[in-house]
């Protein structure tokens, strides 16, 4: 039987990732296969853990998914591993309702986990004691299994720590971790920095593996749980491939939802990944799909790959049925303006993106699609998220828009969704589950340009 944990903190920025990655890179030397998911709208944190894992990571939220939605994705997957490991987001009861009912401790008891909570012990000893408590007594249905110190000062700290853990609670604590630099990662505007642009990227998780190894009682934490979980066949594709869409995957572009691109193969579509730094063309394919990242700390490269950009934008005017989110959106612009400086970007979307010091949308989003929304069976309301420290500028009064925005902020507070030729650019990045199936949406839209083309 698998052995299944939730790590979760009081409060976010206590090193979860860190540890996430650590015991995922752990167990994986053992020669365990990890299955690992993340709460929440998060690309950024999965791309680690799937590094870390060797495991594609998979998104839980309840925001966009069912119950059912969520436990029969957790079991799909977590029943072909040896150890399942959820990374939480912010803290324990940390959720868009005072009520709870969206927290990471509800994500725990729907998927029967135990939780391993991780504390930033910074400038704290005898008060772990109360925190503990507190957490424990907040809603007793919630299984703490275990605590794991992090940012621990020495051993002198430690043994304070433990000692009033030991003496006013009954929670065992599972490791303490030194401070340490080599545990720091580099943090940017969206938070971590993604793995597809680290270069040390596989250097730091082996470092963090180490200190896990190291201050971590492994065997404990294999030992916890062992979740009974109904045997599920993961589906493998035997549709045969009649579509083509070429996917942009490499350091400016890399936020793709795994199960989405599971949805795509399913539907009979063979994705060719291409890169926007080294590629002079885009693939033979039938469509494009250009998804989320951070460009702007491409520019030079993008605009100075002047081939690439000019193809785009040729096939896009042709009528080359294409998607784009988020980063995607600002490379089909006429250009990206960072730090003072601009560069030329594809040019397809009549309106100049602009970078800022902070947060233009952030967070759960809620939109309408509008009459002029080119695919077909989109759900009345959709639910989604953006994260984009970028706006839109000089933007034509010509264009139209595929959604009204009831929540978020998308392209001017209003709308989202430029739509140009057979193009649908967004801010917000989609999930095909619940009620947007968006993936099937577009594979219908390709398949409707195509036939009109034949």
């Amino acid at each position: 039987m698998p052995s299944a944990f939730y790590i979760s903190a009081a409060h976010k920025s206590s090193g979860k990732t860190v540890v996430s990655l650590g015991l995922c890179a752990a167990f994986k030397q053992r020669s365990l296969g990890i299955q690992s998911f993340k709460k929440g709208p998060d690309y950024i944190d999965p791309i680690w853990l799937s590094q870390a894992s060797g495991n594609p990571c998979y998104n839980l939220d309840f925001y966009n998914m069912s119950e059912k939605e969520i436990t029969h994705l957790y079991e799909q997957y977590a029943s072909q591993s040896d150890i399942t490991i959820i990374e939480g987001n912010k803290g324990l009861f940390d959720g868009m309702k005072v009520t709870g009912g969206d927290a990471n401790a509800d994500l725990a008891k729907l998927l029967k986990m135990p939780v391993i909570l991780v504390v930033d012990a910074t400038g704290i000893t005898r008060g772990v004691a109360p925190l503990i408590s507190g957490y424990q007594a907040f809603d007793k249905d919630v299984d703490i299994a275990g605590v794991i110190l992090n940012k621990v000062a020495g051993d002198r700290h430690e043994s304070k720590l433990i000692q009033a853990i030991e003496y006013y609670t009954d929670i065992p604590v599972l490791g303490a971790i030194r401070r340490s630099t080599e545990l720091i990662i580099d943090e940017r505007h969206l938070g971590l920095v993604p793995a597809n642009e680290a270069p040390e990227s596989q250097a730091f998780i082996s470092r963090a593996a180490k200190h896990i190894a190291d201050q971590v009682d492994l065997e404990k934490i294999k030992g916890l749980n062992q979740q009974v979980i109904k045997p599920t066949t993961v589906k493998v594709n035997i549709a045969k491939k009649y579509l083509t869409v070429a996917v942009a995957k490499d350091s400016a572009f890399g936020f793709y939802y795994p199960d989405d691109l599971n949805a795509f193969k399913s539907l009979g579509v063979d994705l060719v990944y291409f890169d926007t730094l080294q590629d002079v063309q885009l693939p033979k394919a039938d469509a494009l799909f250009i998804g989320g990242g951070f460009p702007e700390m491409q520019l030079e490269s993008l605009s100075e790959n002047q081939s690439l950009l000019a193809d785009i934008k040729t096939k896009i005017e042709a009528g080359l049925p294409t998607y784009a989110e988020c980063g995607g959106l600002m490379y089909l612009s006429r250009k990206i303006t960072h730090q003072g400086k601009s560069h030329k970007m594809v040019g397809v979307i009549e309106a100049d993106t602009l970078m800022t010091p902070k947060p233009i949308g952030r967070g759960y989003v809620q939109l309408s699609p509008t009459n002029k929304h080119p695919w077909n069976k989109v759900a009345d309301r959709v639910y989604a998220h953006e994260f984009h420290y970028s706006k839109l500028e000089n933007i034509s009064p010509k264009t139209h828009y595929a959604y009204e925005v009831l929540r978020g902020v998308g392209v001017d507070n209003k709308h989202d969704g430029i739509l140009v030729h057979n193009l649908l650019a967004t801010y917000t990045h989609l999930r095909s589950i619940g009620g947007n199936h968006w993936g099937g949406q577009f594979v219908n839209f390709i398949k409707d340009i195509k036939n009109k083309k034949l």
